[in-house]
């Protein structure tokens, strides 16, 4: 387990930024506590036990993988921490929203990967600098449970082709795998554990093998953007603005749900992935589970 890397009063320092915009990522930084992150880990696996059976309009596996700030006040909570903002602040400066929030969980001795993908690539925004993932795990990510691996620098590349593979073992939307040979040698296993996260660019290449420990591996990924930038497929797109203010409205906001699955946070959820089917699935050959 490495050591978690030292913050300057709470934010990144000059060498930490530099670090990330040379790697196209950065890792192990300080998240919520680590008892926070149990806690946090206990109440996703309370949804999933209290709510499987509830008569929900969508399978719980949607809500768990795509937006699940718009219906689970946790998730939200656990994105607007300001720890985690000071951090993610010093990447796309003070104004801040939250893109998406979801939930990747492998089960153990399990065959679900995530293939070498590009984030950006079906998200209708281009290649832009303004966005950054947050990997915050709920249990530890290692090589053994699958975590991420990175390659190196490889956010300085544009969008590159991707393959949609729509295999059953693969936790993407599409199956989505870039179109280059990437060689195992050059892949950063991104070994992270409760209390801590990483930090990874839009570009980054990255993926992560299966689960062949004893316990799940559980992870928040959240997607912060700053308010400058702007959806190009669609005529309307969906954020949640959690530090200093929206001058450019070229999202519309969104409030944190005040409690798990409220009707109006439904119906809400409901009405933005119809919006971002079209972009994310734009010129898909199959349908998706996820998306409308």
């Amino acid at each position: 387990m490495l050591d978690t890397l030292e913050l300057e009063s709470g934010k990144l320092s000059q060498g930490l930024k530099d670090q990330y915009w040379s790697d196209g990522y950065l890792f192990p930084l300080p998240a919520i506590s680590r008892e926070h992150a149990l806690q946090a880990r206990a109440e996703f696996e309370a949804i999933e036990r209290d709510w499987l059976d509830a008569d929900l309009p969508l399978a719980l596996n949607n809500y768990k993988r795509v937006n699940a700030h718009v219906v689970m006040p946790f998730a939200a909570e656990i994105a607007s921490n300001p720890a985690v903002l000071d951090v993610i602040e010093g990447i796309i400066g003070p104004d801040i929203m939250i893109y998406s929030v979801e939930f990747f969980a492998k089960e153990p001795h399990t065959d679900h990967i995530v293939s070498m993908h590009q984030d950006l690539t079906y998200w209708g925004m281009g290649a832009i600098d303004g966005l950054v993932t947050a990997w915050i795990p709920l249990s530890a990510a290692t090589p053994e449970s699958g975590c991420m691996d990175f390659v190196r620098g490889s956010h300085k590349n544009p969008i590159l082709p991707h393959a949609d593979t729509f295999d059953d073992n693969n936790l993407l939307s599409r199956g989505q795998e870039v179109k280059v040979e990437v060689d195992p040698a050059d892949k950063v296993s991104i070994e992270i554990h409760p209390g801590q996260m990483s930090l990874h660019h839009g570009l980054t290449i990255h993926g992560s093998g299966p689960n062949i420990s004893d316990d799940r591996r559980i992870a928040c990924v959240v997607r912060y953007l700053r308010p400058d930038m702007a959806q190009e497929l669609a005529e309307e797109d969906f954020a949640m603005l959690v530090r200093g203010e929206d001058r450019y409205g070229n999202f519309t906001h969104i409030e944190a749900p005040k409690k798990n699955f409220a009707p109006e946070a439904v119906a809400l959820y409901d009405h933005i992935r119809q919006v971002q089917a079209k972009v994310y699935m734009n010129n898909a050959t199959q349908k998706s589970d996820i998306y409308a």
